[in-house]
């Protein structure tokens, strides 16, 4: 059950505020262009939602607890405990979350920028064919006297 485990629960919190959070900062930043937009939020993306392995020490005698993790939170706690060899290997799954966040952002405008061209591109040849074919009434202005 969800409430009873508390490893989904905290994952299930932790994808909530990371959309909040993602979609605060895509507003915050909406004065930018399209392509720096979406490969600042994508950058963001890939290092809130890249996993982490993990393994924390017990009391004497228990045996280790192993679970995932952010990768963001992995290489925090790492730091704080100065484990040199936990944050290269969290801050290398950072980085590489992040590489592919920022290219799914630069396929995402890719997509986008094809698909407003098409569409804009059906709209002018749409007028081009009407003017062509001399159907295009011009507009009159109305005369006094």
């Amino acid at each position: 059950m969800l409430i009873s485990d508390s490893m989904p629960l905290l994952w299930l919190s932790y994808l909530a505020l990371s959309l909040v959070v993602l979609v605060t900062g895509y507003l915050a930043i909406r004065w930018l262009p399209r392509l720096p937009r979406f490969v600042i939020t994508g950058f963001v993306a890939g290092a809130l939602w890249t996993p982490k392995g993990f393994t924390l020490s017990r009391l004497e005698g228990e045996a280790p607890y192993e679970g995932l993790a952010p990768a963001v939170v992995v290489g925090g706690v790492a730091f704080l405990q100065n484990e040199g060899q936990v944050l290269a290997s969290a801050l290398a799954l950072l980085m590489l979350g992040a590489g592919l966040g920022v290219a799914v952002g630069v396929m995402l405008w890719g997509w986008l920028r094809r698909r407003d061209g098409l569409r804009q591109g059906e709209r002018e040849t749409r007028s081009d064919r009407a003017e062509r074919a001399g159907s295009v009434q011009r507009r009159q202005e109305p005369m006094i006297g």
